[in-house]
């Protein structure tokens, strides 16, 4: 049997009120659609994504996502064109699900994140299988009907049930396992004979389930929640977040302030890790036993080592920080940033592909950007690596054991010798030898009771005006 998963992702998402495609407003910084992409098993005979509204910037996503290898299986995507419906959805994978073989389809949905990868594996492996879920107001969902062995009966769109079918609190989850060539001969045969003159994918269930047995799973509403508004996703984000914050806890893991750390999907944590109020950690990061993140702190796409030390309010990016380091408060790290062990990176220093040895410090006011600093040099207050002529980028290197002087400009490309030592409020320009003094410095002007004599002149003027 070869599965083949359909992810429905062509909605425009109105009530989102958004330029941004649905599928693509993230929980906890990863979008909608990945998170239901990620949970398809690796062995899947591939995944086909339904795009229309914000195509261009659905498929740019998913090209991202591969060359990350973000996706667990193949995926290809097909236009829907004019959207006439879920069904109309699936009528236009018809050649595609061909192509590729399928015997077995499940369906899911691209704006439901939270449905587990457990849940998915078992849809994935039925013969037919619908998701359903008891909600005590069921307002606008599909309505399950069921035989009385708990077999699929049928499903009734809202606006097109009875008051009898409205009284039903089982409603439809969207997500369905069902043979091809059954589901296939359903679309081909599906109308727009309803309420809002759509071709319904639902009519195309209760046509397969009218030949075979089609089972009914009732899932945590939680997972099969869609994101239809802000609302919504406000509401999946905090569900997503207590998921992530349970385990990790159980990890050992502590939050100080749980209700306002944010912990994405993707972040992998050590035991003994401490989290600060109002921390942030999207994307892939990994963070080693025993750091401290600090209050405000916001970090993606970055690797701290173990006993790592962020002070309050850092920001972090495509960074790595070896073990422990210190940083902050107010640092930043951009991409390209590699500290090594014992790095010290102090209040409002930035950094940027720049690489840092053991024991480096930069403790003050500094921007390091384009360089590499040998272990155990001292970058003083106020220093900068001018690493841009307004067309290029240039590098600094700077060896180990050198003492860079408050106020100083590095003026790339330049390089400084191991044992260097620049004099404070110098302009290098060029190379320094190792355990050289450099300066740069016009003469000190001194003149012997010159401050009394000026203060005495602007007195007088002071009375004459």
């Amino acid at each position: 049997m070869s599965t083949v998963a359909v992810i429905l992702a062509a909605g425009l998402g109105t009530r989102m009120k958004s330029r941004l495609p649905k599928v693509l407003h993230p929980i906890l910084g990863d979008p909608s659609l990945l998170w239901a992409l990620r949970t398809l098993p690796p062995d899947l005979g591939g995944a086909v994504v339904v795009v229309h509204h914000g195509k261009e910037r659905v498929l740019a996503a998913l090209e991202s996502w591969r060359q990350a290898g973000l996706l667990p299986c193949s995926v290809t995507a097909v236009d829907q064109g004019e959207p006439l419906g879920t069904g109309h959805a699936l009528q236009v994978c018809i050649p595609e699900l061909d192509r590729l073989g399928a015997t077995q389809v499940a369906i899911l949905c691209g704006d439901v994140p939270l449905t587990s990868p457990a849940t998915v594996r078992r849809l994935c492996s039925a013969e037919a299988l619908l998701l359903a879920m008891d909600m005590q107001t069921p307002g606008s969902y599909g309505r399950v009907l069921q035989h009385a062995d708990g077999q699929l009966a049928g499903l009734v769109e809202a606006k097109d049930a009875t008051p009898e079918q409205l009284a039903v609190q089982r409603v439809n989850g969207g997500a369905y396992a069902l043979p091809w060539p059954a589901l296939r001969r359903a679309l081909q045969d599906l109308t727009n004979d309803n309420a809002q003159k759509e071709y319904y994918l639902t009519d195309a269930v209760a046509a397969v389930a009218a030949t075979l047995p089609v089972a009914v799973e009732v899932c945590d509403p939680e997972e099969l929640a869609g994101m239809n508004s802000r609302h919504d996703q406000a509401t999946l984000q905090a569900a997503a977040q207590r998921r992530i914050q349970r385990h990790w806890m159980a990890e050992g893991v502590t939050f100080l302030h749980p209700d306002s750390t944010l912990v994405g999907p993707r972040v992998v944590l050590s035991r003994d890790v401490l989290l600060e109020p109002g921390v942030r950690l999207e994307g892939a990061v990994t963070v080693g036993e025993g750091c401290r993140i600090g209050q405000g702190t916001v970090i993606t796409d970055s690797a701290l080592a173990e006993g790592v030390e962020i002070r309050p309010y850092c920001v972090i990016e495509q960074a790595i920080v070896g073990a422990g380091a210190k940083l902050g408060p107010f640092a930043r790290l951009r991409e390209g940033t590699d500290l090594a062990e014992g790095v010290h990176i102090g209040n409002f220093v930035e950094t940027k592909k720049a690489r840092l040895h053991r024991g480096a410090k930069a403790n003050h006011l500094a921007y390091l950007g384009d360089t590499e600093i040998g272990e155990g040099t001292n970058i003083g207050a106020g220093v900068i690596t001018c690493n841009y002529d307004g067309v290029n980028k240039h590098r600094t290197l700077i060896g180990s054991r050198v003492f860079v002087g408050s106020d100083t400009q590095l003026v790339a490309p330049v390089s400084i010798g191991d044992g260097a030592l620049i004099g404070a409020g110098s302009t290098i320009t060029q190379d320094v030898p190792a355990d050289a003094l450099a300066l740069s410095r016009t003469a000190q002007t001194l003149r012997e009771g010159g401050a009394l004599r000026l203060r005495a002149r602007q007195k007088k003027q002071t009375r004459l005006s």
